[in-house]
């Protein structure tokens, strides 16, 4: 059975179809509007491409999407950052990244240092050690990515960047507007 096939001939104990949403849609795609359609194929293929990324983070490096990313927010900040600057980045909540930060110290990929001009901030960065661990990790991810949209041409792939920064923006005004109307 092929990887997309996996999706949609999945079944429940009681024998019924698990169908993802987009395709329940495509089924009877007058019934939806278009903008709707292309949303859920959107989040479709993010969440195939995430769940695969998972798996392999799990199989390969026995780790976990979250703390990959918190990786690559230090990665990208070589003088460390606040916590509360990662929590931002990372979209979630300190109490979260606080204990994801912890474990990582004892694992000796991250190192927490009070800040010298807020007693109460810690700034959080990679260490040697840490950058090296990432540094494979990244690697193989941006390989597994590449297999991932591989079945795309160069062509396709840069007109689906332009087409999603277009998508980008419009996202970007219509919630400048509605959080404008508050």
């Amino acid at each position: 059975m092929e990887k997309q096939d996996r999706v949609v001939d999945a079944t429940e104990d009681n024998g019924s179809v698990l169908i993802d949403a987009e395709f329940k849609v495509h089924e009877n795609p007058h019934a939806h509007r278009t903008e709707l359609r292309l949303w859920l194929r959107l989040l479709t293929c993010a969440n195939m491409i995430e769940t695969e990324i998972r798996k392999r983070l799990r199989e390969r490096f026995a780790t976990t999407l979250p703390r990959f990313d918190l990786m690559a927010q230090l990665e990208r900040a070589p003088d460390g950052m606040l916590l509360g600057e990662l929590s931002r980045r990372m979209m979630v909540s300190n109490g979260n990244l606080t204990g994801l930060v912890e474990r990582l110290v004892q694992e000796q990929l991250v190192e927490r240092q009070v800040s010298e001009t807020d007693r109460r901030a810690a700034i959080v960065r990679l260490t040697p050690r840490g950058h090296a661990v990432f540094a494979t990790m990244a690697a193989e991810h941006s390989e597994w990515i590449a297999e991932l949209v591989g079945d795309l041409d160069s062509k396709e792939q840069d007109a689906l960047w332009l087409q999603l920064g277009a998508l980008k923006a419009s996202v970007l005004r219509a919630t400048a507007q509605v959080g404008g109307k508050d």
